[in-house]
């Protein structure tokens, strides 16, 4: 109930979603009766999914602009808090939410706690690149971290990368200023000498002009630097959009060169289109959950619901576990 577009474009997304998966089952979560509407209005009659749709009351939400913590603290029943309770007792197996992300977050810790040996859960982003998507932790949960903290996000995001996105022993890179050992702040420095002697394939620095080459499939940061790294991405790829309308528009020789090769823009503007990549796994507590723009479309909502499929059938969780418990032992 909490996204920026309103339940009709959630619902068109959840619907996308058991059309394509016959396995799957959407609990849709908040004000029933707003969302039986919708979902009549939105339901083609004559479509058999929606009995694999069904609805879980929930008579508030958290606001984008509340504060997670009152907001999970004073809204017992407010949507994300229901649908948490959903997978604490076993009605659900995920949690896929455009709302309020650090609400997400705060009910997701509440209800679920963390996994064993998880100091900080964080978020999870895939980034395009020139070769395959790199994902990057944090992007923005923990704004201030700790060495121990990046370097578990690194084994938390090794073990997603490699169960999601097929990657064999994923290549870890820590974001910094420079290449060389030694540059960076005194996180960056503390974090280096911790992740050469973890488990996790460490490659070493990156910088922020490496990250769409592709030569690293994770990426470890603290939430403040990620979430800027995500938000200037973002808005890069939207401008550059923009200004090639613009371009195209200006004479009708760029037209005629649009229609040219159009197929090549459209697949340019996919492979850019945070959408596809759907919503960001919340890494590190003791259940499954997905947060989204507050913006998304449907084909984001649908994609997210996929991530968060994909990530319970492959035990990504279980994963994460033996993965600190190796760690631990070094």
């Amino acid at each position: 109930m909490g996204g920026d577009s309103g339940s009709e474009i959630l619902i068109h997304g959840a619907l996308a979603s058991v059309a394509e998966n016959q396995s799957l089952e959407v609990i849709l979560v908040g004000d029933e009766q707003i969302l039986q509407d919708t979902l009549q209005k939105c339901a083609d009659s004559s479509s058999k999914v929606t009995d694999r749709l069904r609805i879980v009351h929930a008579p508030e939400c958290i606001g984008m602009d509340e504060s997670p913590v009152d907001g999970v603290r004073k809204k017992k029943d407010a949507s994300v808090m229901v649908a948490f309770d959903l997978v604490k007792n076993g009605g659900a197996d995920a949690v896929v939410s455009a709302g309020n992300s650090g609400a997400t977050l705060a009910a997701g810790i509440r209800k679920l706690g963390r996994l064993p040996g998880v100091s900080r859960p964080g978020i999870a982003s895939f980034f395009p690149t020139l070769k395959r998507p790199v994902m990057l932790m944090d992007i923005g949960a923990n704004v201030d971290c700790r060495p121990k903290h990046l370097c578990q996000f690194a084994i938390m995001a090794s073990s997603c990368s490699r169960l999601l996105l097929g990657t064999d022993n994923p290549r870890v890179g820590l974001l910094s200023i420079g290449e060389e050992t030694g540059k960076g702040n005194a996180l960056v420095k503390g974090t280096y000498s911790l992740l050469q002697r973890s488990p996790v394939n460490f490659i070493g620095n990156v910088e922020g002009r490496d990250v769409y080459k592709g030569d690293v499939d994770v990426i470890v940061c603290d939430g403040f630097v990620g979430n800027i790294s995500l938000k200037i991405s973002e808005g890069l790829a939207d401008a550059a959009m923009q200004m090639l309308r613009k371009e195209i528009m200006k004479t009708w020789r760029a037209k005629i060169g649009y229609l040219l090769i159009r197929k090549a823009f459209a697949g340019f503007k996919k492979q850019v289109d945070y959408a596809e990549y759907g919503g960001a796994p919340l890494l590190g507590i003791a259940g499954t959950g997905i947060i989204c723009h507050g913006s998304s479309d449907a084909t984001a909502i649908r994609n997210a619901i996929g991530v968060a499929s994909d990530m319970v059938s492959n035990k990504v969780n279980e994963s994460i576990v033996s993965a600190l418990d190796s760690a631990a032992d070094t």
